[in-house]
């Protein structure tokens, strides 16, 4: 009985260790990440939710789990669904990534300083 009981704390450890990722493999995730939230599009706008700068925050915990702290450009955003859940059915698509959780957020609020230049200059405002 005892040994069984160390057995199962055993193989516990072990899978634990193993859904740790090295911090090259974190690395290559984000670079994901990044890369497919440039393909979720605001319909609204036609430019990319991260080059608009709605994403305020990336954070990949060693055991998957992503946090993304993310904004619209508008509170009332009528896109506002459509948006978060692109960026679920991508994200949940990438290897390594366990679960995921999109919090919208309001604080500072979104303004056309947060947008890339490369967005800025497609919009025409450079």
């Amino acid at each position: 009985m005892i040994l069984s009981k160390i057995f199962d704390e055993l193989a516990i450890l072990l899978l634990n260790f193993a859904l740790v990722m090295t911090a090259q493999e974190k690395i290559q995730i984000e670079e994901k990440i990044v890369a497919y939230l440039r393909t979720v599009i605001d319909p609204e706008i036609a430019i990319d939710v991260y080059s608009l700068g709605m994403i305020y925050k990336i954070d990949l915990e060693d055991d998957g789990t992503l946090n993304i702290d993310m904004t619209l450009t508008a509170p009332n955003c009528p896109m506002a669904d459509f948006i978060i859940e692109d960026i679920h059915q991508k994200l949940n698509s990438i290897p390594g990534v366990t679960s995921l959780n999109v919090n919208l957020v309001f604080e500072p609020e979104w303004n056309q300083d947060m947008m890339s230049e490369e967005a800025k200059l497609e919009l025409g405002y450079l």
